[in-house]
């Protein structure tokens, strides 16, 4: 389904006549599940590309306001639910824009204390009680459940026959990521923790936006950036306090991302998953040799 700037304007015009005169425009950077624009200054209009997301924009709009009060950082806070309509067929929304650049190596002063801030951020969002909460299911992709139900995505990956990896290597973490298991009470989880969803300001982490896919459960799947993102003291500043099958765990959800990703179509997409591979092996031979 094509959303254009101008089946916004229509949407907008006809639902919340109030806003009627504000500027529409594209977000700089759009996600995949959502369709993002920017709605005056000071909103965003974010639209579901598919039925399989839906649930990302019910879930936002009920549990957002909670979440914002007690997290310190900036979060999306919803304004306004717009209903389908004959020519855009499912809900979508309107939420307060939070100012900031989309996070990359370039705007982040420290990364060391970018990534410790993210990981202060992680426990705020894991200590917020859950009662009633969603838990993980198909409706996030089973972020918040064991890395394992990827498992048969992962076994295709190192079957297929242009891989070049270090197999048994990656098998070994893989089987680390796997036998592990949270058995701590499940707790908030963001879901999709990744640079385009961090904003930063004057070289610091300000806000955290597109909570779509958060549900409650092991937070391991929130700790995947430690491989795709951090290296050396940040990523262990990320990590810190993580207990060992946590990290083990969240190196399989990494490595998951990395397998399904490394033939994306979309050269910044495969080069990153290139290169979280890579930071998995580096880590996991490291290991190994010092075990001998």
């Amino acid at each position: 389904m094509e959303i254009t700037k101008e089946l916004v304007r229509r949407l907008v015009n006809t639902q919340f006549p109030h806003w009627k005169e504000l500027e529409i425009q594209p977000v700089a950077r759009g996600g995949h599940d959502n369709r993002t624009f920017h709605l005056g200054n000071e909103m965003i209009v974010r639209l579901p590309s598919g039925p399989e997301y839906v649930a990302q924009v019910e879930k936002e709009a009920k549990w957002l306001p909670a979440l914002q009060e007690k997290l310190s950082l900036p979060v999306p806070r919803p304004l306004a639910l717009g209903r389908p309509s004959e020519e855009y067929p499912f809900p979508w929304s309107v939420n307060r824009y939070i100012e900031g650049e989309t996070a990359d190596e370039k705007n982040i002063a420290h990364m060391e204390e970018f990534a410790e801030e993210l990981g202060l951020f992680l426990k705020e969002l894991q200590g917020i009680g859950t009662e009633g909460a969603p838990e993980a299911g198909e409706h996030n992709f089973f972020r918040g459940a064991s890395p394992a139900v990827y498992h048969k995505d992962v076994e295709k990956a190192l079957r297929s026959p242009d891989r070049d990896w270090p197999v048994q290597l990656l098998k070994t973490v893989w089987a680390k990521a796997t036998a592990s298991v949270w058995s701590d009470p499940p707790v908030w989880i963001h879901g999709d923790i990744a640079p385009g969803n961090l904003l930063v300001k004057e070289g610091r982490l300000y806000g955290v936006i597109d909570f779509g896919i958060m549900g409650i459960g092991d937070p391991a799947c929130d700790y995947a950036m430690a491989w795709t993102f951090f290296e050396g003291n940040s990523r262990r500043r990320f990590l810190r306090g993580l207990d060992r099958g946590t990290i083990c765990r969240t190196r399989g959800w990494a490595l998951w991302k990395a397998l399904i990703t490394c033939h994306d179509a979309d050269e910044r997409t495969a080069e990153n998953a290139r290169r979280t591979l890579n930071n998995i092996l580096h880590e996991q031979e490291s290991e190994m040799e010092e075990t001998k």
